[in-house]
Parts: C-alpha cells; structure tokens; sequence
C-alpha cells in the first residue's frame, strides 16, 4: 500500500463512521501532515466540522473532543494504524504501524517504484502542444524553458498514469519563415539549389540554424533600412506580404525553398531537443491544417454564428468574433479577426481549426495523411503530417481525438488563447471551454551581465534594470546549443578533476548527463508564473539548488550498495518484512530504530520519499512542475542528512535489525529519488 492509498483508506473510514454515528454525511474530509512526527503522521481536524454540522441538523452541541474520541477507535482498527491520539480541542492524530509501513513500501516491485505508474489505454486522451518553435532559427533559451516545462508535464502526466499524445506544432507558412525567405531570396540572392548548396557546406560551429538566426536579424534591419530604431518600411514589407501569399499557396519555387528552410531547421530542433531527452508523436504542419482542415473548420464557424463579417469599421471585410467578453482596446483588436479582408487566415482561425481537431470535433474524412518525420535508433517514430498522396504511409498510428487539450505556451499568449479557447467553445459546445487548458509560463530574460557577455552593449540605464529582453529580431538571446556546449564544457571539468581513470567517452557521457540535469534543473525550479532571469553563473552552478546536487544524492546512495555484499539487500527485507509481522520478536526492535531525535529523522525521510505519487498527482492537477522539481530537492536534502549522522553509517552497523532498517530505508529512497529525477528527465549517473 502506497501513502496516498492508505490515506484515502482513512478518508474513507472516517467518511463512513461519519454518516453511521452522527448521520452526516462527508464530501471532503481534510488532513494535514503535523509539523513534526512526534505529534503523528497525519492529523485530522474534522471533529470541529463534525460538531457545526450536527448543531445544524438537531440543534444539539457536541463536543468536538468527544466526536474525536468516538472516530479514534474506528480509526485504530486500520491494519497500518499502531494508535491514534486525540489532541487539543479535537484533532485526531495518526500514527503508522512504521515497521509494517516500511516493509510495504520496501516491497513495491522494482519497476513500479522507479516509474510510479503506467498509461493506462482505458483513460482517455490527454493531448499536450509543447516547443512549437517557429522553423526559421536556432532555438534560445526561451524555447527550452517551453520545451522542457512541456516535457516534463508529459512525464508527469504519465507517471500518474495518464494516456498522453504529444505534439509539436510547425508553424511553415507564418510570418517568420517569410522572412528568412526574404533574407535568402531578396538579401542573398539565392535560388533554392544555392541554399541548399549553403546548408551542405556548414557544420561544426555555425550549422544552418544559426546561420538563419543571423540571416533574420538581418532582415529585420532590412525592413527598417537598415536603422532598428526607425519603423518598418510599408515598400519592403510588401515582399514579406508577397511571400506570405506565396507559402499559403504552396507551388511555387518560392514556397518550395520555404519547405526546406522550415524541414531543415525543424531537423536542427529536434537534434536540440533530443540532447535534453525531449521527442515528440507528431508534429503538425500549418500547411496543412490550412490544406486539409481549415475550409471545413470555416464553414463550421460561420454556421454556428462563432464569426461574422464585419461590414463596417477598420476591420469592415474581415470574419471576426462578436463575443461580449473580447476587449474592444486596440490592442487585443486584431484577436479576433480570423480572417482578414484580403482572405489571409490569422494565426487564431488556424489554432481554432486545430483545436477542434485535437479534441475531435471535426467530421470524418476531414482528417491528416502523415508521413515518417524521423525515427530513432530505439524506435521511436515522430510523425508529421502531409498534403502529398504519395508521402502518406499506411499503418498510421490514431491521432487526435482528445478529451483535453493542454497548450503550453508564453504567458503574453493568454489573450489570444482565451479567444481559441471560447471560439472551439462556440463551434463546439459539446466540448467546452474546459477542454482547452492555455498552461502558460512567463518569459524568459537576461541579466544584465548575461547581456554584456554576449557582447550586447547597454546603457547606463539598461545595466540598472532587473532584466534585458530578448528578441530574435535583434538576434539578441542565448542559443539553446551554445548554452548546452558550455553546460557541458563546465561539467567536464568538473568529471576530469574527479575521475582523471574514465576513458574519454565516458567523461564526456557523464559531462553531457550534468550538463543536462544543470539546465532542465534550473528551467524548473522556478514556479511557471516567475520571470525568468537567466545569469550564466547560476545556471552554470552545480551547487546548493540544482540538478546535480539531487543527482549527487542519489549517486551517494547508489554507492552505498556498491559497498555491500550482494545479498545484503535481500537480507535485510527479509527481516524487516519478518519484523512487521504481528507477534515478530523484532517488531519492537524495528520501532525503537525510529524513536528518539536520530529516529526520528529516519522516519520523516521514509514519509517524505512515500509521498512521491502525492506529489506526482499534485503536479499533474496543477500543471506545475516545479512542485516535482523542489520535492526532488527536499529529498536529496533529507538523505544528504541521513547519509551524514554517525549513527547511520551502515557499513559499520554491528546491529542486525538496526542495520536492516537503515539498508532498506536507502534503498527505498534512492529508488523514490530516481524515480522523481527521471520523471523531471534527469538521470543518475554512477559516479559524480
């Protein structure tokens, strides 16, 4: 029995003798976990509860003291209870039955402690939108703070058992494709075959990525004439507007060198991603979903009066969305076109097509062909979608057709995502707006020393700011890759110090598994509501809050096991399992292990590792992943100090239950410590 369910177990028994003793009946029962485990393992004030509703049924005042009396003994008789105290005014306190408590959960199969959970296929679809960077440069760190807040809400998902499809959105026919195009065709006079002549002959450090990071903030001064302060200018944003037109409409040699340049650089992403553990099931192209879903999505929205046509005014000629709740300020004006006059289809009308896909509210035969994108070496199939009947595969896996949509995207998108969200409403009302969930975060800024070490220069006034933002226009931000090089470059430092006797390959293995708990650490510790500000020493850093400190912890219990014989382990559960027998000899002889101050320790550890699954379920309601990220921590803390005490140094333990005691407690929490790092996508190396 895991905590939860034990917990749930006194719900329950309290619930029942709610309704059998006083007649009331308990839709929530709370508990709390007391302060410190002298006072129990878990407290239930709901005597006082009990007490108000009983007055309001008969109008006879109880005492919430006696109410508590009565619930204890219903309480004692729970097998994992050893008693329960009555405490102040009315609180019920619980304590375990530890020795039993820690010989259950010490017996928890191998795979399901390290992995919590299993989809289960019977649940329904849980669809999540993550990375969604536009394919016209290298990732920055503002991508991967969206990309690993996504992909660590998947594993979450996963680990409580939930059935998760995970999609990419490639956006190749938008405004910043356009203007990568424009770099090549119109600044660097380039036919498609010249480019990828170009893309050929870089590598190393300067890949095609980067080198459109660099192309489009040279367009962006192009538009400006070559001046970033002034306004763009209406004669050269006339090629972008050409481009665009020409991308919608798919068959030209422009739109034919825009695919490449979009295929391409979703190829370098993905090669990003994967050095962070990052993979996708299918990414959908908005070529396509203009190709094959946005003529039905239309008629759709016309007919159930989501959009109208806007006769008069600045939008006169344009399908917008007449909703009283949209904010008619200038700013928000342009939401709420889906259409624009000149017949364009804004970024809103396509995401509300592909919305109502996702959730499958579109009528059959308006569905995808797809095509294999990339497979790994271990499998792993990313699909996409495609217009070319001859590009469509068969034995296609089901896509689409969830129950919720979760949309991970920058907090400035709340708006706009509101407007998707009541328009699949709208179209949908079977749905609701409940199924489109915006999990937002906030941007992702520089310091300013960050700032002046990438060799922007600031004024006096922005060096007195908190933060610098970055923008892409302006080529000001920090690669992804670069970040990741020199996340590595540090770790192996760090690895050749230590362990000078690893070959050169296993250095740079464990160099590049630091590196990548040191970033997917820092993107997650932080709540997703923060600002982030990125500073190259605190990222950088391996100490105090980070991902290899947690990874320390677990590597120091792993390396306990090294250390003792191998049947230690298997002896040690078969005394423990023995000694929570009713009747054992040893079964006081494991509960004074957990008395005094020393104890004491050992069992907050022991409730604290059991509380993963609480902890996994919270993160998954709430979409917070840092909730997952400062547990991981608190752990590793927790066994650091346990690891530390003289009392628990368990090569020297003379005692045989006292030494079985401690043996399983480590093992138990390196497994829970494990488990809470892979499902943050961290793993444990064997040495630090």
């Amino acid at each position: 029995m895991n905590l939860i369910e034990l917990q749930n177990s006194l719900r329950e028994r309290v619930r029942a003798a709610a309704a059998a003793r006083f007649g009331v009946g308990l839709e929530q029962v709370p508990s709390e976990v007391p302060p410190r485990t002298e006072l129990g393992d878990l407290a239930f004030p709901v005597a006082f509860e009990l007490a108000k509703r009983v007055k309001q049924a008969t109008g006879e005042k109880r005492n919430p003291r006696a109410i508590a009396e009565e619930l204890r003994a219903e309480l004692e008789t729970v097998a994992e209870v050893a008693r329960v105290e009555v405490a102040g005014a009315g609180y019920l306190n619980v304590f375990f039955d530890r020795g039993r408590l820690l010989a259950d959960f010490a017996s928890l199969p191998a795979a399901a402690a390290e992995t919590i959970a299993r989809p289960d296929d019977s649940r329904p679809k849980r669809m999540v939108e993550h990375t969604s960077v536009n394919p016209n440069k290298a990732a920055h760190i503002g991508h991967l703070r969206n990309s690993v807040i996504g992909d660590t809400f998947v594993r979450i998902l996963r680990a409580a058992g939930e059935r998760v499809e995970v999609h990419n959105y490639i956006d190749n026919t938008g405004v910043q494709v356009a203007d990568v195009v424009v770099g090549f065709v119109h600044l660097e006079k380039m036919s498609l075959a010249e480019v990828r002549a170009l893309d050929a002959s870089l590598a190393g450090e300067h890949p095609f990525d980067y080198y459109c990071w660099d192309l489009y903030a040279r367009v962006g001064l192009f538009y400006r004439n070559g001046d970033p302060d002034a306004k763009e200018d209406p004669e050269r944003l006339r090629l972008r507007a050409e481009t665009l037109h020409a991308l919608e409409e798919g068959t030209s040699e422009t739109a034919r060198l825009a695919d490449y340049v979009a295929t391409r650089i979703v190829h370098c992403h993905l090669d990003t991603m994967e050095r962070l553990g990052i993979r996708y099931d299918l990414l959908p192209r908005e070529s396509e979903v203009l190709h094959f879903l946005w003529g039905h999505a239309f008629e759709r929205m016309k007919a159930s009066g989501a959009i109208r046509l806007a006769g008069e005014g600045k939008l006169a000629g344009c399908w917008v969305m007449p909703i009283e709740w949209m904010q008619s300020s200038e700013e928000h004006e342009a939401d709420k076109v889906i259409v624009r006059s000149n017949g364009t289809v804004t970024y809103t009308g396509k995401d509300i097509a592909y919305q109502l896909w996702k959730l499958g509210q579109v009528d059959p035969g308006f569905d995808f062909k797809y095509k294999r994108f990339r497979t790994y070496s271990d499998g792993h199939v990313i699909w996409t979608t495609t217009s070319s009947e001859e590009e469509a595969a068969p034995g296609v896996p089901k896509f689409g057709d969830g129950r919720t949509v979760y949309n991970v995207i920058d907090a400035r998108q709340a708006y706009p995502q509101d407007v998707v969200r009541r328009g699949v409403a709208a179209v949908a009302p079977q749905v609701g707006d409940h199924a489109s969930v915006h999990l937002s975060y906030e941007m992702v800024a520089l310091s300013p020393s960050a700032a002046e070490e990438l060799g922007i220069e600031l004024s006096e006034e922005e060096r007195s700011r908190p933060f610098i933002e970055m923008s892409g226009r302006r080529g000001i931000g920090v690669k992804a890759d670069d970040l990741l090089n020199r996340l590595e470059v540090n770790a192996m430092r760090e690895t050749e110090s230590r362990h000078s006797d690893l070959s050169d390959e296993e250095k740079k293995k464990y160099a590049h598994i630091l590196a990548v708990a040191a970033m997917r650490y820092f993107l997650l510790k932080w709540t997703r509501n923060t600002v982030l500000i990125f500073d190259f020493e605190e990222v950088l850093s391996t100490k105090g809050e980070s991902g290899p400190y947690c990874q320390y912890a677990a590597v120091r219990a792993n390396s306990i096991f090294r250390n003792l014989p191998k049947e230690a382990l298997a002896e040690a559960l078969r005394i423990v399992g023995a000694a929570a027998e009713e009747g054992s000899k040893a079964k006081a002889h494991v509960e004074d292990v957990f008395e005094g101050e020393v104890g004491r320790e050992i069992w907050s550890l022991v409730t604290l590792a059991a509380r993963l699954e609480e902890v996994i379920a919270q993160a998954a309601a709430t979409g917070e992943p840092s909730h997952l990220a400062k547990y991981a921590l608190q752990l590793a803390q927790a066994f650091n100090l346990f690891y530390q005490r003289r009392e628990n140094r368990i090569l020297e333990e003379a005692d045989a239950v006292r030494r079985a005691v401690l043996v399983t407690v480590a093992d138990f929490v390196r497994k829970r410590l494990t488990a809470a790092l892979a499902t943050l996508g961290i793993d444990v190396p064997e040495r630090m």
